[in-house]
């Protein structure tokens, strides 16, 4: 899978990309604004592109922002500061999502990255963010009692975020998504980077876990089978990894798993026997086995994204 497509909903709101070429009818319309620098441009372009859309809305009513390419994505960090200094005007802001690109306006593994720990700062009501691209990415261990949900896509996903985001107090947050990813692409992230996650000493509103594009899935798997964090979950998600029978057969021979109301498998490495036996194990559950691969005879198994 490559992400070929933008989205058209997000935070529950209709996306729609802003151009300051063709006002608004209505300012304060209730979308979730998308900002996007069409052509390969770095410097002030994407601070000029906020100006410009902050005098033409009403900021106050901007309830989600979606940003694409700022200009260069591939070499230059995301402009974080633009943000942060529109925080005053942007007072009901509650959902971001930074670097949603498709694939042919820059790879995933090339979407340059800030420290995002700022961002979080200047929105404390924040309630969801999420993140595409790790390359130089960084995060502060944070505290941050609005923020309900946290996603960050990458095709390989460093230590240092990780563990940040292990070390941050997220006492409202009920969904958790980090794309692994693979080692060819940044990844260091390893299993005990993910330990106060999974022993549930952090995360206490915890329903959503998803530890997705995992090269490592089985060894991710086999932690979760006796993972403390798991009795509260709702929705447990390691699709579009490498996950085959052993890490499967490890979840249905560890703990309970029939509390969850979903089970998400998809683009796996099941046997055939493994597809059949984890619904027929997991009563009750939406056990997701859909996309099956096969091994490549050189490549081996490889995860959804990489580059």
């Amino acid at each position: 899978m490559t992400i070929n497509e933008h989205i058209t909903h997000f935070a529950g709101l209709p996306v729609v990309t802003f151009d300051p070429a063709t006002p608004p009818a209505d300012p304060a319309a209730k979308v979730a604004w998308r900002l996007h620098v069409e052509d390969d441009h770095a410097g002030d372009v994407f601070a000029v592109l906020v100006a410009s859309w902050l005098d033409t809305v009403d900021p106050a009513s901007v309830q989600a922002l979606v940003v694409g390419d700022w200009g260069e994505a591939w070499e230059t960090d995301f402009p974080v500061q633009v943000l942060v200094d529109a925080a005053p005007r942007l007072t009901n802001l509650r959902a971001v999502f930074v670097g949603e690109m498709t694939f042919d306006e820059c790879e995933m593994s090339w979407i340059q990255q800030p420290d995002i720990t700022p961002l979080l700062t200047a929105y404390p009501a924040l309630e969801v963010l999420r993140v595409r691209g790790a390359i130089s990415l960084h995060l502060q261990p944070v505290r941050h009692t609005g923020l309900r949900e946290l996603a960050i896509e990458s095709g390989g996903l460093p230590a240092h975020v990780t563990q940040a985001v292990a070390a941050s107090d997220l006492p409202n947050c009920v969904h958790l998504e980090l794309w692994l990813g693979t080692e060819n692409y940044g990844r260091d992230t390893g299993v005990d980077d993910l330990g106060p996650i999974l022993d549930g000493t952090r995360l206490p509103a915890l329903r959503t876990l998803g530890l997705r594009n995992a090269e490592t899935a089985d060894a991710v798997a086999t932690a979760l089978a006796t993972a403390a964090v798991v009795s509260r979950l709702e929705v447990l998600d390691l699709s579009l990894g490498t996950l085959g029978d052993d890490g499967a057969a490890a979840l249905l021979d560890g703990q309970p798993l029939t509390h969850l109301r979903r089970l998400d498998l998809h683009r796996h490495y099941l046997s055939d026997a493994m597809m059949a036996r984890l619904p027929a194990e997991l009563p009750g559950v939406d056990v997701d086995v859909t996309d099956q691969q096969t091994e490549n005879e050189h490549m081996g198994r490889y995860v959804t994204v990489g580059e």
